[in-house]
């Protein structure tokens, strides 16, 4: 067999992975977190794929565990989204959080009154994420 030959063989089992791959996967939710001090401005993009990107950088990879989490939390605040649900802030918050699912948006602070147990999970997610995957720390 010749070279180019053998060259061309060679390329395709390396090509059929690239070609098959698909489409991107979906983003599951994106969290802008602001408020006052070190620490407090996060921005994370989570991707179904297992990934989050922190502020805008590179994609980083999330814990098996943290996936799941994010998986249920866009299930979890899909009917809210569509509602568009905006709590008011409540006394002396510290921390807001704007939640944009594909369904819509989400906001409410650390100090909303009653506030949906799914945003108090969105709310540990994201300090576990910040610090643990991102480094950004509070």
């Amino acid at each position: 067999m010749s070279r180019r030959r053998l060259a061309g063989l060679t390329l395709v089992p390396a090509l059929a992975g690239v070609v098959g791959c698909g489409q991107p996967s979906p983003d599951l939710f994106a969290v802008e977190r602001t408020g006052e001090g070190r620490g407090s401005d996060v921005s994370l993009v989570v991707s179904d794929a297992g990934t989050v990107t922190c502020n805008g950088g590179e994609s980083r990879a999330l814990e098996a565990e943290q996936v799941l989490t994010a998986r249920e939390l866009s299930r979890e605040l899909t009917e809210a989204a569509t509602l568009s649900l905006e709590l008011p802030p409540g006394r002396n918050p510290t921390l807001s959080y704007r939640v944009r699912l594909e369904a819509g948006i989400v906001s409410f602070t650390d100090a909303s009154r009653n506030r949906p147990a799914s945003f108090d999970r969105l709310v540990g997610f994201t300090a576990d994420v910040a610090e643990n995957v991102c480094g950004i720390e509070r």
